[in-house]
């Protein structure tokens, strides 16, 4: 684990904000609300891979979504009661580093929607 101050040195302002702080940016903002490029999206703060793009598809939201992990020890839940609502916050495993919310309005096989920040994913090419 990093130390807040090494996250800081590190992390682009709005990266830091939302791994670390648990910000949200702006719908259609990201880098990779739009991306579809064949690859894996990786932790932008630890490396970890979390989503293969075989399973990102369009949710219309603003925000990069995939119907699964690359697996499901990648992934940390947390119950979310902020902003009025009761959410199902996702988190990296191995850094905590806060990567948005899961639904269960996506598409199948799984019926689930991992909403991720794009400044909470590093897109690597295959």
């Amino acid at each position: 684990m990093k130390t807040d101050e090494e996250y800081k040195a590190e992390l682009t302002p709005m990266e830091y904000e939302v791994t670390r702080r648990k910000a949200t940016e702006p719908p259609f903002t990201g880098r990779y609300w739009d991306h579809f490029e064949d690859g894996i999206y990786r932790c932008t703060c630890c490396g970890q891979r979390l989503f293969d793009s075989a399973t990102k598809f369009d949710a219309g939201c603003g925000w990069p979504s995939y119907w699964k992990s690359i697996s499901p020890d990648c992934i940390r839940e947390e119950r979310d009661t902020s902003h009025f609502m009761v959410r199902t916050e996702i988190l990296c495993s191995q850094c905590d580093a806060h990567l948005g919310h899961v639904f269960d309005d996506g598409p199948q096989p799984t019926g689930l929607r991992y909403c991720v920040n794009s400044a909470s994913v590093k897109f690597e090419s295959r």
